[in-house]
């Protein structure tokens, strides 16, 4: 027999909180993107993520919290920097790596004897931990390597029958995951670019070494974000890139097929396609971000063959957190240099 998916008001966390402390799932908003949830100190809980998101089970999960206090169920040897971290940025976008309690199942950190730890600032999530009194671990509430959900209408598309309840909530504003800190290492080091830039966080401990691409983060281990449209990025110089999208449009429609794109405000009228969806001004990173998601989950709402996305958007602030996602949800990627001089990236 299928799995009833409960859809729950925000009036209804008691409710929400019954079900987390039974062991069961709870897909809910916070500021970043919607979150899967279970008791991250129950392993069998925790397991049921990953069966409903299809996600490997070697994939860190973030334990969100609601209150300092709560801190100490999951982390240890917690340094000065995280506090002054957790003082100027949470409730908040941002994820911070420490040393993990014995108490945490292997599921939840992935098998390493860290783990990563948020406080939301939505105030059903954060209701939702307080009332459940546990903290909760908590992946994108989406099918694995597919376009995170900002909106309760995706979470329910994507895990309807596969999770016990959803909280339906306001659009997430934030739109990007969170940013994801290394605070076990000297010195830290940016895992993941995300909701808070990492501009922010050197203002307030310093340095900060980059690696995107560690396993200690969530959501770094495999595939992520790609529509099941072909997706294809096409990054440079505003006019070339202009260029490069009307060319590869002109030539998926001399084969009969329909393209798709994800442009700027500022090139949306200087491309003729079958849709078109706009993320925003390049000057407002914020907005790009909350559209991101969306965007590339239009590609397959709008029934074309062949997505395209214009890579122009700066790598300051959100901008980071923006490329890194378009780059890991494309199939393919094309660098242009200046006009007619673009080439598939290797």
């Amino acid at each position: 027999m299928a799995k009833v998916t409960l859809v729950l008001s925000a009036g209804e966390i008691k409710k929400a909180a019954e079900i987390i402390k039974a062991g069961g799932t709870v897909a809910f908003p916070t500021e970043t993107v919607y979150g899967l949830g279970a008791n991250a100190l129950d392993g069998e809980a925790v397991t049921k993520i990953f069966r409903a998101k299809r996600r490997p089970a070697d994939n860190p999960l973030i334990a969100h919290i609601s209150s300092r206090e709560m801190l100490n169920m999951v982390a240890r040897d917690i340094p000065a920097l995280a506090f002054k971290l957790m003082d100027d940025f949470w409730p908040g976008a941002l994820t911070i790596v420490l040393k993990r309690q014995d108490g945490v199942p292997d599921i939840t950190t992935g098998g390493l004897d860290t783990v990563a730890v948020r406080m939301p600032a939505n105030d059903i999530a954060l209701a939702l931990i307080t009332e459940a009194g546990v903290p909760i671990a908590a992946p994108s509430a989406n099918i694995s390597g597919m376009p995170s959900p900002t909106k309760a209408e995706h979470v329910i598309r994507d895990m309807d029958g596969r999770i016990d309840a959803v909280i339906v909530g306001e659009d997430c504003n934030v739109g990007v995951e969170s940013t994801v800190i290394d605070l076990t290492i000297t010195p830290p080091a940016l895992l993941r670019p995300g909701g808070l830039s990492l501009e922010d966080i050197i203002e307030t401990i310093g340095e900060v070494n980059v690696k995107e691409e560690s396993v200690k983060s969530p959501g770094m281990r495999y595939t992520h974000y790609s529509p099941k449209t072909r997706l294809i990025l096409v990054e440079g110089e505003r006019k070339s890139v202009l260029v490069e999208i009307n060319r590869i449009i002109h030539e998926y429609r001399k084969q009969g097929q329909k393209a798709g794109v994800i442009a700027s405000r500022e090139s949306a009228s200087d491309i003729e396609c079958d849709a078109k969806y706009i993320l925003g001004s390049i000057d407002d990173l914020k907005e790009v971000a909350s559209r991101l998601f969306s965007g590339l989950r239009f590609l397959d709402e709008a029934g074309v063959d062949v997505g395209i996305v214009e890579g122009v958007f700066p790598e300051i602030k959100e901008g980071r957190a923006i490329m890194n996602r378009l780059r890991k949800a494309a199939g393919e990627r094309i660098k242009c240099q200046q006009v007619k001089s673009c080439g598939k990236e290797q």
